[in-house]
């Protein structure tokens, strides 16, 4: 009740019919505060009246935008556009202007460009618009020059413009104004493109250049490209420039890795030339120490062991050379020279260490006979200068056996007391006595003036010699006694080692026969004897050990050396030299560990390990240079091959075969072998570059041949044969798929051909229905010399006398070879008149063939006819292709040529016939 209380007794503005709100408008006041919100109220009312009466009385545009943002309506925005256009009981025009400000409906903002009252107005709110749809139909439909130019001005895109010109037909400055923009952003366009054009031009081109091989050109062609880049004026877009930098990245890193090639084979070939230098200015030191020795007066033990020790720096840095690159035949030719000469003065020097003692005993004796005897085994080469010893036993033989005159004896025994003087002062007392004793005897054969004049120099040198010896017996007899209390004091010490004690032994022995015979004392040589033979008693075994191992070892080496000399003989062809280098290192290896050996084999067996080291490093020389000349063969071998203009796939399995090859030939030495292999390894990358290129393009090709499958698969499948004439487009697109093929393998291609083979029977299908439909269609036009052939057979079965029927009588149609033939035979045979009974049959038998191919139903009495037909087909298409147009149109010209026809059979057969024939007329496929 309450509910119902509150209805009856509600104000008029909040009645529940429209009618009686809207009389309530009326009576409110706006200059109320109550009423002015119960305005507000109705202005956002359900019903439009009711809406359209409380903004009628609402005059303050600011209220009714805060209205249009919660409730907007086409009342709403009809009354707001009425007070911001300028209507009468509108605000000031600055206060409609800040309104305007504020407005972002586009729609208000086109009414208000359109019909505002004043043109800052009309342009304030053109310049709130965004659209330029609205900015064109401001431009053209403006009443206001000023605001058409404005808006004209905002249009900026080419369809805008295009658009503004076209339509823009009461205001040519906004035609000419529109015009001029489009044909500048026409031509910033086409500048844009072109530029994009030769942008995109160049960064194929040097995306090419990218996956080419290094050529003489190549880095020049890329500055050329960089060039051309930085030279266009536009910027790329991030993609280009991407591209570009990755194409620029990898032309670096071709022409860095070929620089980088370039350099390692010029430091490989500096390497070598620095070698060969070094090898022959070492060979040369070699010979020129070799000719001084020979160019000397007389060759000392100091001369040879400078030399030896020259030698044997010479061969480890001859070794580290070969072991970097290979010495030529020539160098290794005069290196073995010199190595020869030189052991063969080693040789000669030992024997002559042989037969030193010999000649020293001869001569002091004054020997002659024994002295000639051991000079002649001797056999000094006459090419080397004498040692000292040697020197002045064959003076002192030439003194001898010739007579030489006065003046050249006494020339000779004054050299001699020179000499002689020369000894006292260094303290060779053994050299001067023996001298001393020479000069004495020949002393008698000079004359008594020569020799008076030289006795008192002689004498004098006497007196000096005797002299020499009082001191040496001084300083030697308490060095006598010491080292006599020294060996004593050694022999009883029983605390030091075997080898210690054979040491300290070994050195006062040498320091014993160091003194010669000064201050000698048989009492004090006894007891040192003594003292010796105790020690050679207690190391006794410990000798014999030493022996035994020092003859263990020699077997070794020489079992070293025989191995060596079995491998150097039966050196293999094809040996690698890294394992000859192995063998070397630890054949060296093993010759130290064999140490020491017994006295007296060590030089023997020292040469021979050294010519045999030497022969091994010669062999390890000659192969590594072999597989060096081996390896350069298959640098050269792959640079052809790079070169080859053949298939990058086989030039990849060839330069494989080349690889397998590289690696079984073995290592060249070693800096040649770094620089072969960057050679060689840089010229199979590019070969195998050109091979991904090859598959990279076999694949863009057979991806290019898969698009144009799919889009000529697309185009056949949306066309629709209208005609049996456009089978040559069907034959044209089965051509252009046959040459896509092959395609690639994959289920997209699978696909593709089973999508396409179903397309194609699909489209022949339609073109053979189609000619099926035209050729009954073709039929239907010959209906009036069909007419013409029917009205004569009924003269002629009348009695008439028979008409021959003319073939111009089907208008538009021209009959081909076989219909004309049906056409002359229908005329023949209305003259030879057969039967009825012939011409039922045939008739019969066309009918039932054509249902066969209009696979329409057959009747039971037709079942043989259709037997028969079948039959016939059958061995029709066995013997050539017969299409079911053609088989159409034999029908058809069977039933042109059966007459003449009764109108009773006719009538029976036509209309049977007709249905057929309209049936496959009217049988052509839908277009879809």
């Amino acid at each position: 009740m309450s509910g119902l209380l509150r209805r009856f007794f509600a104000p008029r503005w909040q009645h529940r019919d429209p009618a009686v709100r809207r009389q309530a408008v009326a009576r409110l006041d706006v200059a109320q505060p109550q009423d002015r919100e119960r305005l507000e109220l109705l202005a956002v009312d359900e019903h439009a009246s009711v809406r359209q009466a409380a903004l009628a009385r609402l005059m303050d545009p600011a209220q009714l935008m805060r209205l249009k943002v919660e409730h907007d309506s086409p009342e709403l925005q009809a009354r707001l556009l009425v007070l911001l256009i300028g209507q009468p009981g509108a605000p000031p025009l600055a206060t409609r202007l800040s309104l305007i400000e504020e407005i972002d409906d586009p729609t208000l903002l086109s009414q208000l460009a359109l019909h505002g009252d004043n043109q800052e107005l009309r342009l304030t709110a053109l310049a709130r618009l965004q659209d330029e749809d609205i900015l064109i139909h401001q431009a053209i439909e403006n009443n206001i020059a000023a605001v058409r130019h404005a808006a004209a001005r905002r249009v900026v895109t080419e369809h805008g413009l295009a658009r503004l010109s076209r339509e823009a037909r009461r205001d040519k400055q906004v035609i000419r104004l529109a015009r001029e923009r489009l044909n500048r952003l026409r031509e910033n366009a086409a500048q844009t493109e072109a530029q994009r054009a030769k942008r995109e031009r160049i960064l194929e081109a040097l995306e090419q250049h990218a996956h080419h091989t290094w050529e003489p050109l190549y880095a020049g062609r890329y500055r050329h490209l960089q060039r051309e880049w930085e030279a266009l004026s536009d910027l790329p877009s991030r993609a280009q420039e991407l591209r570009f930098q990755e194409a620029s990245l990898r032309c670096r890193k071709i022409i860095s890795d070929h620089e980088t090639q370039h350099q390692a084979l010029a430091y490989a070939d500096r390497q070598r030339n620095d070698a060969d230098a070094a090898r022959r200015a070492m060979i040369e030191a070699l010979e020129q120490d070799l000719a001084s020795l020979r160019q000397q007066e007389q060759i000392t033990e100091q001369d040879l062991a400078s030399l030896n020790a020259h030698k044997h720096l010479l061969a480890n840095r001859w070794q580290t050379l070969s072991d970097q690159h290979a010495p030529d035949a020539e160098t290794s030719a005069r290196y073995t020279r010199a190595l020869t000469e030189l052991d063969h003065i080693n040789h000669v020097w030992k024997r002559l260490e042989q037969y030193t003692p010999t000649l020293n005993d001869a001569w002091y004796r004054q020997n002659d006979p024994e002295l000639c005897q051991a000079l002649q085994a001797l056999d000094w080469p006459s090419e080397l200068p004498p040692s000292p010893l040697l020197k002045q036993v064959r003076h002192y033989l030439a003194d001898d056996r010739t007579t030489e005159p006065d003046d050249r004896q006494t020339a000779r025994f004054e050299d001699d007391l020179k000499e002689l003087e020369r000894l006292l002062e260094r303290g060779a007392f053994k050299q001067a006595s023996r001298l001393y004793q020479s000069l004495r005897q020949r002393s008698d054969m000079l004359s008594e003036d020569q020799s008076r004049a030289h006795q008192p120099i002689l004498k004098r040198l006497g007196a000096q010699l005797s002299e020499l010896r009082d001191w040496r017996n001084f300083v030697a007899g308490p060095k006598r006694d010491q080292l006599c209390q020294t060996i004593v004091e050694l022999a009883d010490n029983t605390a030091l080692s075997d080898s210690d004690l054979d040491r300290r032994h070994r050195q006062l022995i040498k320091e014993w026969k160091e003194l010669g015979d000064a201050a000698i004392d048989r009492e004090l040589s006894t007891r040192f004897r003594s003292a010796s033979d105790r020690i050679h008693e207690r190391l006794g075994p410990w000798r014999k050990a030493q022996d035994e191992e020092r003859q263990r070892n020699l077997d070794a080496r020489v079992a070293l050396c025989e191995q060596l000399e079995i491998l150097l003989e039966h050196s293999d062809a094809n040996a690698d030299p890294d394992a000859l280098r192995l063998i070397r290192d630890r054949a060296r290896e093993q010759w130290r560990l064999f140490s020491p050996i017994p006295r007296g084999h060590g030089e023997s067996i020292g040469r021979r390990f050294s010519h045999i080291r030497h022969a091994l490093q010669t062999l390890i020389d000659r192969r590594a240079q072999e597989i060096g000349v081996a390896k350069q063969e298959l640098v050269e071998e792959a640079r052809r091959l790079q070169a080859d203009s053949g298939s990058a796939s086989r030039r990849a399995d060839q330069a494989k075969v080349l690889q397998h090859r590289w690696r079984k030939l073995g290592r060249a030495p070693k800096g040649e072998e770094q620089a072969l292999w960057r050679e060689f390894r840089g010229l199979c990358d590019n070969i195998f570059a050109a091979r991904e290129n090859e598959r990279d393009d076999r694949a863009q090709r057979a991806q290019e041949h898969l698009d144009a499958m799919q889009a000529l698969i697309e185009r056949i499948d949306a066309w629709q044969p209208s005609s049996s004439d456009e089978a040559s487009t069907l034959d044209q697109a089965v051509a252009n798929a046959e040459a896509l093929e092959p395609l690639p393998s994959g289920r997209r291609s699978e696909g593709m051909r089973k999508r396409w083979m179903g397309i194609v029977s699909s489209r022949r299908d339609r073109l053979a229905r189609l000619a099926l439909s035209e050729e009954a269609l073709r039929w239907q036009r010959l209906g009036p010399l069909l007419e013409a052939h029917r009205h004569a057979d009924a003269l002629a079965l009348k009695g008439h006398d028979a008409q021959d029927v003319d073939s111009s009588l089907a208008p538009g149609e021209t009959l081909d070879e076989a219909m004309e033939h049906a056409h002359e035979q229908r005329n023949k045979a209305r003259h030879a008149r057969p039967d009825d009974d012939y011409i039922k049959a045939a008739l019969s038998r066309s009918r039932v063939h054509l249902t066969l191919l209009a696979g329409d139903r057959i009747e039971r009495e037709d079942e043989p006819l259709r037997l028969a037909i079948q039959v016939k087909r059958l061995n029709a298409a066995r013997e050539q292709a017969y299409s079911r147009t053609d088989e159409l149109h034999d029908i058809l010209c069977d039933i042109l040529a059966t007459g003449p026809v009764p109108p009773a059979i006719w009538s029976r057969e036509v209309i049977e016939l007709d249905r057929l024939l309209t049936q496959l007329a009217d049988a052509s496929p839908p277009t879809s």
